[in-house]
């Protein structure tokens, strides 16, 4: 039985060390993702590949959009309630009360990320996590089971009905295509201008676009927020029916996970990309619909197969030792993540480097895994030296309401 004081931030020794190589491996995927939004407007999020690509370019292009791009958010997502039911078990097991713990904690996770926002980059994700996490609160007392079915039906409900909208526009082009004109020339004159603000604008200015394009998307979690919590609940099912807790005895789920999520989720992604890539909403809302919603479709089982793949590996000894390496790097994943918008910031907008639009698509990939080599090498120099990432120390001492201790015992080489 836990002892009940100890209801407080985790030691690494009290870690699932395979949902760390989870997160570490959701990062290099969200940083291959996001790096092209660091140079390319918001106006065209969601249509695929960018237009005009060639090559190496185009290739990178599109082997990111189909085998990266909404996969690894929900593979955050899946770990995100993963470590909602690990929070919750330990309350439970120490005797502390939950709720109001968890609501500190969502706060804080909400002002971080609008200030992530504002300050760094506009595609931020954690607001969205923060808002999904409250209705998992409400959620929190339903069977492992009743989480599963219900995040699913969430999840794939949404998908269902942009299928049918898509199906609803198809079939009266007309009134669809009645301001397709008008809507293209002030997308791409407001993506024109968006573009000239990030490349050439000072911090007052790149804020205040920020700021337009935050603000904008805010629509979106209408959307988003309802299909992260699908996902949170599927990852709290993960969690709570046992199947992260000893992997090595879970090998035959895992292979039929990984059987039916990699064919199945791959193809609807190829599917999409086939009829989706570089299509524009205003110049055909049908298509845009439909590919996205087929992205969708695909996202949560080709997640669920890599993580059953990386499940599968870490269940042996070679697997356990060679994924490890990347361990440090998801014990600190929010402290990552903003790192990686930091340094895209300072490389891409106009008060940095300003090289917006200067690198090609491979040139940002093989960009994005540097920055990932680096943080992995940076967050084991780190966690020999302290027990958290700077902004998961904060993030504890906000949600438990005192400062934990940072500085790891004893010399580094501890």
């Amino acid at each position: 039985m836990m002892d009940r004081a100890s209801f407080a931030p985790v030691d690494a020794q009290q870690r699932i060390g395979f949902m760390d190589v989870l997160r570490a491996c959701a990062l290099l995927g969200i940083l291959l993702v996001n790096i092209e939004w660091f140079t390319r407007p918001w106006q065209e999020f969601g249509n695929g590949v960018a237009s005009g690509l060639a090559g190496l370019d185009h290739a990178a292009a599109w082997g990111v959009h189909v085998f990266v791009a909404g996969k690894f958010w929900v593979l955050f997502s899946l770990l995100f309630g993963m470590g909602f039911a690990v929070m919750m078990a330990r309350a439970e097991a120490a005797g502390r009360p939950f709720r109001a713990v968890y609501l500190r904690r969502t706060a804080a996770l909400l002002v971080i990320g609008i200030a992530h926002a504002l300050l760094l980059w506009a595609g931020d994700i954690l607001h969205t996590y923060a808002l999904a996490a409250l209705l998992l609160l409400a959620l929190r007392d339903l069977r492992p089971r009743t989480q599963l079915v219900l995040g699913l039906s969430v999840y794939y409900g949404l998908c269902v009905l942009t299928l049918l909208g898509a199906a609803a526009v198809g079939l009266v082009p007309g009134a669809a295509e009645a301001g397709a004109a008008q809507a293209l020339a002030a997308g791409r004159g407001a993506a024109a201008e968006a573009a000239r603000v990030y490349a050439e604008g000072g911090f007052a200015q790149v804020t205040a676009q920020r700021a337009a394009d935050f603000t904008r998307f805010l629509l979106n979690d209408f959307f988003v927020v309802p299909m992260a919590l699908g996902v949170f609940l599927v990852g709290s099912w993960l969690l709570r029916s046992g199947r992260i807790g000893d992997i090595a005895a879970q090998r035959p789920f895992f292979l039929r996970l990984a059987g039916f999520g990699l064919p199945v989720g791959l193809g609807l992604s190829l599917w999409a990309a086939s009829i989706g890539v570089g299509v524009d909403a205003a110049e055909s809302y049908a298509r845009w619909l439909l590919a996205n919603a087929l992205m969708s479709l695909g996202a949560l089982p080709l997640a669920l197969g890599y993580l059953a793949l990386l499940a599968l590996a870490w269940s042996t000894a070679a697997g356990t030792r060679a994924l490890g390496v990347l361990a440090p790097a998801g014990r600190m994943a929010l402290s990552n993540y903003l790192l990686q918008s930091l340094v895209g910031s300072l490389v891409f907008y106009g008060y940095g480097l300003a090289l917006w639009g200067r690198i090609g698509h491979a040139g940002l990939v093989l960009l994005a895994v540097a920055v990932f080599v680096l943080q992995v090498a940076a967050s084991r120099w780190w966690l020999m030296r302290f027990r958290f990432g700077p902004v998961e120390w904060l993030w504890r001492w906000a949600t438990y309401g005192r400062r934990p201790r940072l500085r790891q015992d004893g010399s580094p080489a501890a």
